[in-house]
Order: structure tokens, then sequence, then C-alpha cells
């Protein structure tokens, strides 16, 4: 039986046009909930493959989004690429920023428990980790969780480390800032010493108890080359595949006369003051010393492989050629620092 049109109203509304209309819906809603789908997954689609520091090939599709940091350079850097909650824990020496006072600290010495009750899908190390907690390790990466071992040994190293990051976190686009960045401010730095004749000379101490200093290659020595800086320790060898090496007393004072300014990394490796090092037996011949040139500059600006790197060549700078570094305007390192803290 067909429906009567009422005059002025239409044709009346059947069965199958409220069927259709109801079809019509569905296809709508299905349609709109796989756009969102897509949608989520479009940043992350294509699969991407990192090869760490240990050898491992790693191959994924997805970025990390519940990582746990043991290192604090990888903490430093996560953060200037823009990542906050995605870092559910760190290292001890994280827990004095502000950003992490409440977020969980793991070390290295913690059973797989700890971690495995965190749910990490990535636990970020360095190869110090590897070698020294190879056992729990293997535990977790037993137990399903990736894990990432990197540090690099130098600048050119550097740049892709911070690259690798930016792959991991589906942060490419900041990663690729982060370099460009860094080399901006550099090229500045070697355009403002250029010209310097002649440079100061500076022996720069990285471990005071054991006469240690930095070898070629280093993130420190590349600051204080930067900054206008000549390193009198160039025939340093570097121990155990790391970026200081032993130099001894006698090598020291061979260069006594020639040292302007004595730099000393100063931290956890270094818990050095500059009374032990004017008072160290036979140190009173440096010319440094004499002249009470010696400098202590905080540990993780000149040899974590970060941007504030930067701050680090500006401070050496500072020491080094107070006239022309003091001038700065402050925007080429300290401001560029903390927009980079705030920009992604």
């Amino acid at each position: 039986m067909s429906s009567t049109p009422i005059p002025g109203q239409g044709r009346p509304v059947s069965r199958r046009d409220t069927l259709n209309k109801d079809i019509s819906r569905i296809k709508t809603a299905l349609w709109l909930s796989l756009f969102m789908v897509l949608s989520n997954l479009a940043p992350v689609l294509g699969a991407q493959r990192v090869v760490d520091q240990n050898g491992r090939t790693l191959i994924f599709e997805r970025p990390f989004s519940r990582i746990i940091s043991l290192y604090g350079a990888h903490t430093e850097n996560l953060v200037f690429l823009g990542l906050d909650r995605e870092i559910i824990g760190v290292s001890r020496s994280d827990i004095h920023d502000p950003r992490f006072s409440t977020t969980p600290w793991f070390s290295a010495h913690d059973g797989p428990e700890k971690f495995l009750g965190a749910r990490p899908d990535l636990i970020l190390i360095r190869p110090m980790i590897e070698r020294g907690c190879s056992r729990l390790i293997q535990q977790l990466e037993r137990s399903g969780i990736t894990v990432v071992s990197l540090q690099p040994a130098d600048v050119e190293g550097m740049y892709d480390y911070w690259t690798t990051l930016g792959r991991l976190t589906g942060r490419n686009e900041q990663a690729g800032a982060m370099v460009a960045d860094f080399k901006h401010q550099v090229a500045g730095f070697r355009a403002l010493t250029k010209g310097i004749a002649p440079k100061k000379q500076v022996y720069f101490e990285a471990i005071h108890s054991k006469m240690k200093t930095f070898t070629p290659g280093s993130m420190a020595l590349f600051a204080l080359e930067v900054a206008g800086g000549i390193n009198v320790a160039k025939d340093a060898r570097a121990s155990r595949g790391t970026n200081i090496g032993n130099y001894g007393k006698e090598q020291i004072l061979a260069h006594a006369d020639k040292i302007d300014v004595f730099l000393a990394q100063q931290g956890e490796m270094n818990p050095v003051s500059r009374e032990t090092i004017e008072t160290e037996p036979g140190f009173a011949m440096i010319k440094a010393v004499k002249n009470n040139a010696i400098y202590l500059i905080d540990e993780q600006i000149v040899s974590r492989p970060g941007f504030r790197l930067l701050q680090g060549i500006k401070t050496i700078g500072e020491i080094l050629y107070p006239d022309i570094f003091g001038a700065l305007d402050p925007r080429n390192s300290d401001a560029l620092i903390q927009e980079k803290r705030k920009a992604f």
C-alpha cells in the first residue's frame, strides 16, 4: 500500500527512506572513525631504522612515548626536543631539575621488576651502563622492552645522536632545528675569534685525582677550540674508548711556562676546587697558577653532548677573552638555549 501525499507537505516518509537515512548515517560515522584513526596514525606510518652504539638494529613504525632515561644527557636532549609527559623515568642525576622533582628515578642497579612495573616502551642508556649491567639489559630485552644505547664520541656524532633521538620520539623536525641552530651559533663564535692573535694556551683538566685531561675530538676540547683557546695537551691519548686520557704531572709541568689559563671541569666526575689545584705539589710552577688564572666550569656544559654546549663555549670565551665575549648579544647563547627549551 502506498502513502497518499498530504497537500502542501510533499511526499510522506516511507520505511525505505528511513532505512536509507540510517544507513547513510552509519556510513558517515564509519568514514569519520576511519579518518580519525588514519589521522592519528599518519605521523607514525613508515618504518624507521636505528642502529645503536652496541650494534643493535631497531626497526619501528611508531614513536616511543613511555621513555626511561638513564643518562642525564639523554634526558636533557629529550627536553630540548619538546618531550615532557613521554619521560616517565629519569636517572638520579636528573632529580635536581624541577621538571622531574616528582618523576620516578631509576638506576642501572635496580632490579628488572622496578622497570617492568613502570611499563616503559623504551629505555635509553649509554655504553658504560651496557658494559657494567649487561645482565639487567638482557633481562629487560627478554621481557619485551626496547633498550637503546647511545653516546656520541665527537660533535659530528652528536648531530647524528640528536637526529636519532628525534626519530625515536617522532621529533624529526625539532631535531633538525637543533642541529641547524647549533651549527649557526658555532659559526658565529668562530667568526668572533678568527682574528684573535695570539690565542690563549690552556690546560683543560678532566679528573684531577687521576691526572687526566680531555683528548682530541671530545666535547670539551671542541668547546675550547670554538671559544678561541689552544689546547696544550695535544699529545694526550684516549683510554678505554673514552674521550679522556692520562696526562701525568711531568707532562703538565713540561708546559708550565706556556699555560695561560688552567681550566678544570667541576662536578660529579671531578669534584675539585681551586685550592686543590693551587696546592697540588709542583703546580706552583704553572704560569696560570702564578697569575691566579684557574677557572672551574660546570661539567654539564662542556662534557655532555647537548645543546647547552653553546653555553660552555660562551663561558670559556668569557674567561679567555672577556672584552670580546662580554659584549655579545645574550641571544647568541643563553637566551637561545632558554627559547629552545620552550619552543616545542
